[in-house]
């Protein structure tokens, strides 16, 4: 068991700190609406996985290749409308932090987003298809407890390390106004080089 907690625990922090389409919107949408708002997109990907952890260790394995492809089209052309949103943003001036103005969004839009993010991204499909997906089942095989190890373990590195970015990028909003917009448009660089990946 203590392979599966350590093993779940070095995944989280590697799929919590990669780049990727989540962290993009968790900081953007934390540097925009603040940790009030954005604290609640850190548990979307434990809402989403379920449906993707279901696909991907029981279904997507008899589907071809092609299929997969298909998915990771729909999460590229997704991922783009995010980053079209970022750059609107960027382009209106919107600024940044206590004293601007943002596009107010609220938290049952916030997690939407975030949702659609994490089921609609390639990331979590391939990642519960070739990595995490053999271990769970590898778990489950010995005991639940062993694979309910496993998710804990995951699960708890995996949104720590997203609940940390919520709370440094919280203290970034403080900051000089250009600095963060620069921020953004690093942010919406970042989301439409994942969507065009």
């Amino acid at each position: 068991m203590l392979f599966l907690i350590a093993r779940g625990l070095t995944l989280g922090l590697t799929a919590g700190i990669l780049p990727g389409p989540i962290q993009s919107l968790i900081i953007q949408m934390t540097l925009t609406q603040g940790w009030r708002k954005s604290i609640v997109l850190v548990f979307s990907p434990l809402i989403s996985d379920i449906p993707v952890i279901v696909l991907t260790v029981f279904v997507l394995a008899q589907f071809p290749p092609e299929f997969i492809r298909a998915i990771q089209i729909v999460g590229g052309l997704f991922v783009l409308w995010l980053a079209r949103g970022a750059w609107l943003n960027f382009r209106a001036g919107v600024m940044i932090g206590a004293g601007g103005e943002t596009l107010a969004l609220s938290v049952r839009q916030l997690l939407a987003r975030g949702l659609m993010t994490n089921l609609l991204s390639p990331g979590p499909y391939l990642f519960w298809g070739t990595v995490n997906g053999p271990l769970l089942v590898d778990g489950l095989r010995q005991s639940v407890l062993h694979g309910a190890a496993f998710l804990i373990a995951f699960y708890g590195s995996f949104l720590g390390v997203l609940a940390a970015f919520v709370a440094v990028f919280n203290r970034v909003r403080t900051l000089d106004a250009r600095l963060t917009r620069a921020l953004l448009l690093i942010i919406t660089i970042l989301l439409l080089g994942f969507g065009l990946s």
